[in-house]
This record gives C-alpha cells, sequence and structure tokens, in this order.
C-alpha cells in the first residue's frame, strides 16, 4: 500500500493520478457519445480548434462576433501547457424557453417543449424573448455554463451539452408556481392532473384561520389530532428554482453513470452553472470553479470552492458512518503529518469530522494506515487520488491498483446562491466573471476585479467588444508570457499551467431583460 501511495501522491498533474483505475480519453473501443469539440459559440473551423491546442504558444481564443451570446457576455479561453493533449474546460451559454406541459402529459414527453433559443444578438432581440418573459405559458431562462473536465474531457463534454435541458425540464414542472408568483405550491400532487388544484396563498392562509376558530369554539373531533399539525410550510418562489437546479445536477451525473456502459465519457468534471430567471441570478457550484461579482469595483463571491481540504468533514464523516469504503488501507483522522510506526504509544495531534481543532491522541496501530485526505492546498487528495469532491463522473475511478472505489466521497450535488438582480441598478462596468481553477490558481479576487475595473474604465462604453477584451485582458494575465522556458505573471510570478475559461457578464443588461 504505501508503494502505491508513494507513487500516487508523487503525481499531482491534472487532479487524477494516470494508471489509477479511471477513465482516460481514448482508452475505450466504444463511440463518445459527443465528439470533442470547442464551444460551439465560438465558431471555430476544425483547423482553428487545432490551433488552439498549440500548447506551446497558448493562443487566447475568444469570440469571432461580439453579439454572439446574449448580454453581450464576454468569453476568453486557454489551453493548458501541456499537461493533457486536449483542452479539458468546455463552456455553454444558451437562452432557453420552457413551454408549459399540457394537462395529462407526463415528464418522459416533455423534452419537446424546451426550446433551445441562443441568440446572435445581445438580450435576444428578433427572438421574441422579451414577449415569452411575461407570456404565462412560457418561462425563459439565461445559462452560462463552464466544465472543467480532469482524466479526460469526456464528462465535459455531455454536461455541456446536456445539463441546461435537464435544469429546464425541472423548471417545467413548477413552472405554474413560478409564472403565478401569488400562488403556493401545493404539498402533494394527485396523480391525477385534473386534481391539481392550487389555492391562493391568501385563501389558504384564511382556511387555516377558519379551522384555528373552529377548533377554539367547538369541541374537536375525538380522533381528530390538534390543529397545529396541519400547518404547512411556505415554499418561496426562490426555493423552486434552487429545487430545480440541485436536481438537475443529480440526473445529469446519473445519466452520465447510466451511458457508461453503451458511450465513452472520460473521466469526471467539475460545473459552475450560472440560471438568470425571473429577476434573479442563481450561481450553482460543484467543484472549484469560481463566480464574483464586481459592483463598483468591490468584489461579492457568488461561490466557493469545493476541495478536500473545505470539505474535510463530510468526507471524515462519511468514511467513519461506512468504513467499509475505506478498503482498511485508509483512516478518517487526520495527522498533521504521516504517522510512522516507530510514533506507536506515544501522543500525537489529530482531529476527525468532529473537530475544527486539534487534540492529542495515542497513536495506536490502525492510525498507520495512510489518510483519507492527504496533502494541503493544491496538492490535497482524495484517498490520495483525486483532488475534487465535487462534479460529475468519475463513476469507475479507483485508488491506483485497488478495488477502493472514489466515487461514494465525491458529489455532484451543487451549493447555489442567489443574487436578487433586478433589486439593484447596475452600471455597465458592474460584471458577473467567472473562472475555472486556472484563472483563480494564479489571481486573487481583489485581483481580477482590479484587473477589470481598471480596464473597462479605459474603454470606450458603447465599444461591443469590451467585455470580450476584459475576459481576455483576464486570461493573459493569469497565462502570463513565455520566458525561460516558463509562464510568468506579474512580480516574475509563476503562471496558470491548467486549461483557463472565463466569462464576463454584464449585469446592467439583466435591468434590461424585466
Amino acid at each position: 500500500m504505501l508503494t502505491r501511495v508513494k507513487s500516487a501522491v508523487a503525481t499531482f498533474m491534472g487532479g487524477v493520478m494516470p494508471g489509477g483505475g479511471g477513465d482516460t480519453s481514448g482508452a475505450s473501443d466504444v463511440p463518445s457519445k459527443f465528439p470533442y469539440s470547442r464551444p460551439e459559440f465560438l465558431g471555430l473551423s476544425p483547423d482553428e480548434v487545432e490551433c488552439s491546442a498549440d500548447h506551446s504558444a497558448r493562443p487566447i481564443v475568444t469570440m469571432k462576433e461580439s453579439k454572439s451570446l446574449p448580454w453581450s457576455t464576454g468569453y476568453a479561453e486557454v489551453i493548458n501547457a501541456g499537461k493533457s493533449t486536449l483542452n479539458e474546460d468546455q463552456a455553454c451559454c444558451e437562452v432557453l424557453v420552457v413551454k408549459r406541459r399540457p394537462p395529462g402529459s407526463s415528464p418522459a414527453s416533455s423534452r419537446g417543449l424546451v426550446a433551445r433559443r441562443r441568440s446572435s444578438l445581445p438580450n435576444g432581440e428578433g427572438l421574441g424573448l422579451r414577449e415569452d418573459l411575461v407570456n404565462a405559458d412560457n418561462l425563459t431562462f439565461h445559462y452560462w455554463a463552464l466544465f472543467d473536465g480532469h482524466a479526460g474531457c469526456g464528462a465535459a463534454v455531455v454536461a455541456s451539452r446536456l445539463l441546461h435541458h435537464h435544469i429546464a425540464l425541472h423548471l417545467q414542472e413548477v413552472m405554474d408556481i413560478l409564472c403565478t408568483p401569488d400562488l403556493q405550491p401545493p404539498t402533494c400532487l394527485s396523480e391525477e392532473p385534473a386534481r391539481h388544484n392550487l389555492v391562493p396563498t391568501s385563501q389558504r392562509a384564511l382556511t387555516r384561520a377558519v379551522s384555528l376558530r373552529g377548533a377554539a369554539g367547538a369541541p374537536a373531533s375525538p380522533s381528530a389530532p390538534p390543529t397545529r399539525f396541519f400547518a404547512e410550510k411556505k415554499v418561496s418562489q426562490e426555493s423552486l428554482v434552487v429545487g430545480a437546479i440541485e436536481n438537475a445536477f443529480k440526473d445529469m451525473d446519473v445519466q452520465i453513470e447510466k451511458e457508461r456502459a453503451v458511450y465513452n465519457i472520460s473521466g469526471g468534471c467539475t460545473a459552475l452553472v450560472v440560471v438568470y430567471v425571473l429577476g434573479k441570478i442563481y450561481v450553482a457550484n460543484a467543484g472549484d470553479s469560481r463566480a464574483v461579482i464586481i459592483r463598483g469595483g468591490e468584489v461579492t463571491p457568488m461561490s466557493r470552492e469545493f476541495t478536500p481540504e473545505s470539505e474535510r468533514r463530510r468526507l471524515q464523516f462519511l468514511a467513519y458512518m461506512q468504513p467499509h469504503l475505506l478498503g482498511n488501507e485508509f483512516t478518517h483522522l487526520e495527522f498533521p503529518r504521516r504517522v510512522q510506526r516507530k510514533e506507536v504509544g506515544k501522543r500525537m495531534l489529530y482531529r476527525d469530522f468532529t473537530m475544527s481543532g486539534w487534540a492529542y491522541k495515542t497513536i495506536q496501530d490502525e492510525d498507520l494506515k495512510f489518510p483519507l485526505i492527504y496533502g494541503e492546498g493544491k496538492k490535497a487528495r482524495v484517498l490520495a487520488t483525486i483532488g475534487v469532491t465535487r462534479g460529475f463522473g468519475d463513476h469507475s475511478l479507483k485508488v491506483h491498483d485497488s478495488n477502493i472505489s472514489i466515487k461514494p466521497f465525491l458529489s455532484c450535488c451543487p451549493e447555489v446562491q442567489v443574487y436578487p438582480l433586478a433589486q439593484h441598478q447596475h452600471g455597465a462596468d458592474d460584471v458577473l466573471v467567472l473562472g475555472t481553477d486556472g484563472l483563480w490558481d494564479v489571481l486573487s479576487n481583489q485581483e481580477v476585479a482590479e484587473a477589470v475595473t481598471c480596464f473597462l474604465a479605459n474603454c470606450d462604453p458603447d465599444d461591443p467588444h469590451r467585455y470580450t477584451m476584459a475576459a481576455q485582458e483576464l486570461v493573459m494575465r493569469a497565462r502570463g508570457v513565455l520566458r525561460d522556458r516558463g509562464w510568468r505573471i506579474s512580480n516574475d510570478r509563476l503562471g496558470s499551467g491548467d486549461d483557463i475559461s472565463v466569462y464576463v457578464i454584464p449585469l446592467v443588461h439583466g435591468n434590461v431583460q424585466d
């Protein structure tokens, strides 16, 4: 075991150790579900895709047309410095219209009720999206997403093509409530569509009040439970959207797992998704990409990274509750350093899932097992194998040279944060920045905010390319320049050798939508 772990820990490039039992790109005879490509909205030819994959020159790729994406969104990307053959980042941006499901139809028959409506013009002009926004039979939402693949790009490609459809289908399930804000969702729906009666919140509250008065003024039935047991929680419109996004992430991961037997869906991927609907921005993150709002030069974080260190307690609790997942080769406890046999019987600092601090324990033989989480910062690994803890895929990933599965410790569930865009006024320089970890590994939130604010302040407000150029500026700063056989950024720091993908989304357009 120790030899295997040393081999695994020595190889940190790419987040997953090569040969660790996971999927690898091109290693299967079964076809890919979708061919490898760069984001569709870039409009690259095959020759241009090939040129973008030059690991030595690392050209920064941007959109050919300034109005290719809604809201005049800017986008730029660059390939890694050689750690993987292909760019394992993927991106998607769509405007979708969800149509009301006909009475009596099943969810399985609803796929034709989702229309893809990404416009070639900002804000969807020319497609009737403004009318759709106020049409009770249609619900329009805007969607941006970044997927950072590892051990192959298969999962990232699949997620970039399908996740928004899962979100649309789940939004469709609650569309009656979303399009009629004064309605409260029923706690239980009958299987017969005709009985799906929605009671206005005011009427429901009145009914409960009458029931309570009746309980106070008349003798209660001996068999009836106390009235308080009939109280219902009020479910907000916002929580319904959050639930739709959360369930869509779970469905996406289930689909990838089911289709592995038919298609070659290599590796796994993190996911960072933005959904704008009904005046609010929903940022869903499952992985170590990041989103920040820059407003008036100030930074508002809209996500947090999920890493082995940030999720230590969740991982340790799972290992404690299901020790068989560790294969009798790992321990759920954490120590400041690797425990040696000569230290058995001595006292050493440790912590488990119940602790945020540290305490002493007497070392026993079982503490000599390799720790569930090993390493620090970007070198921290789960089961000495993978450096991310949330995302899609990785269903066949195992600890190197063993049968210990990694997937039980990896979650596809996102954390969703909400920004009430319609409640704020925004200027042309207020933006939402999304970036894969290749950006944030070398630039802080403040450095990104200063770069964007300074760039946009010196840019013509009427320039249609300003947000694309801002995204290009961020990618250039994170990549750096090639010097002395290495990529260097400001103050002679090492630049990012990872794939980098960046959206710069102007928030001022969100106010126009409403």
